[in-house]
């Protein structure tokens, strides 16, 4: 009786894990089967033959690409301002104890609590404020903003993994403190520092609702541009562009696995 009951359950389990998968990969999946769609108009699914039309109307449109550049510059600028200044603040998180760290902690991670629209709204009157016209560096402060908490949760759980008598071995042994976090304790945790950049880089690609306040007609991102268009006339450019935005983001993955393994980040960090 007690089998009986485990195997409903196991069936049980496997039937919401195969149900959650594909309740998060159908809207993907219907993206990237429209963005083929051979007819000149959104219709029906599934459409009735295929094309790359909608690819070429993407790539031949100057606003589109100009904001695709704009969003891989942006992307990379931002995923290395992040790890380096959220590596900073984990390892002076992790090697300090002191009376308020803890919401010091919690102020850094507050933008991921603050809705982007608020976050959006406010750097805008600050940034303007202070004499701040450069559109490009008040995108990238805006989303190193958003993306430095991801870069200090990510490389902090990866700090505390490592053991603290290595720096202290490295210090008998005649190192500085500066040099054991250089030369031990950087290298072990270059898992969470290389995911850190990732996922900074991946957010910075989506962000869209404060990046909206902050870009003029010449300067703007591929998300605030599919925004712009979906409000003036939908059309499945838009599916194609969103395909390509999937894309990078996979490409970004793949290069994570290869250069650290995704079942090493699953972990608390190199040991």
């Amino acid at each position: 009786m007690k089998r009986i009951i485990d195997n409903i359950w196991l069936c049980l389990f496997g039937f919401v894990v195969v149900a959650t998968t594909l309740f998060l990969l159908a809207p993907l999946l219907m993206v990237l089967v429209m963005s083929f769609d051979g007819r000149s108009f959104v219709g029906r699914f599934p459409p009735p033959s295929l094309s790359l039309q909608w690819y070429a109307k993407f790539f031949s449109d100057d606003y589109f690409l100009d904001g695709l550049w704009t969003s891989i510059t942006l992307g990379l600028s931002t995923a290395a301002a992040a790890t380096v200044l959220g590596t900073g603040a984990a390892l002076f998180l992790d090697r300090t104890r002191f009376r308020g760290r803890h919401f010091l902690i919690a102020l850094f991670l507050s933008p991921l609590i603050v809705p982007h629209i608020v976050l959006g709204f406010g750097l805008l009157v600050l940034l303007r404020h202070a004499g701040l016209d450069n559109v490009f560096l008040s995108l990238l402060i805006g989303h190193v903003v958003v993306t430095i908490p991801y870069a200090i949760r990510i490389v902090l759980t990866s700090l505390q993994g490592l053991k603290a008598n290595l720096v202290e071995a490295a210090m008998a042994l005649g190192a500085t403190e500066y040099r054991a976090i250089w030369d031990v304790v950087l290298p072990l945790s270059r898992t969470g520092v290389v995911a850190a950049s990732v996922v900074a880089l991946a957010v910075s690609m989506d962000e869209v609702t404060m990046s909206v306040f902050l870009i003029d007609p010449f300067t703007y991102t591929l998300s605030t541009a599919l925004f712009a268009t979906m409000r003036d006339s939908f059309n499945l450019v838009i599916a194609a562009a969103s395909v390509l935005l999937m894309g990078i983001t996979c490409m970004a993955v793949l290069l994570l696995d290869r250069l650290v393994g995704l079942d090493r980040i699953a972990g608390q960090g190199d040991r």
